[in-house]
């Protein structure tokens, strides 16, 4: 279970992060700073490099929570509202903080550390 949750954590946090850079910096600076400039040119980057890396690292996530909600018996409404947390910027964490209190509070010995 220990594993679980970590794998799950880890996945949560990166793809909570990159979706927050992705929203927060590269929308804006691809779409609202004048065409070939730098600030446009680094908004194309974010959204297209880093858009294509959190798409993917997002699939992962999910195999993640998945798992993770498979192995501590998680409800299914629970789960599809941890897996759609995940797909909000800053409500992924939320999301993650919600997930690991409930592995927590019901399985407190083989995570407890």
């Amino acid at each position: 279970m220990k594993e679980a949750l970590l794998r799950y954590r880890v996945m949560a946090y990166v793809v909570g992060v990159l979706l927050i850079v992705l929203i927060v910096i590269g929308v804006p600076l691809k779409y609202l700073a004048a065409d070939g400039t730098d600030p446009q040119q680094v908004g194309e980057w974010i959204t297209t490099y880093l858009g294509i890396a959190h798409g993917w690292l997002y699939m992962i996530f999910l195999v993640a929570a998945a798992l993770l909600a498979r192995k501590a018996g998680f409800p299914l409404g629970f789960t599809v509202l941890v897996l759609l947390l995940g797909t909000v910027p800053f409500l992924s964490f939320y999301g993650e903080r919600l997930a690991t209190g409930r592995v927590r509070s019901t399985h407190p010995e083989p995570v407890a550390g």
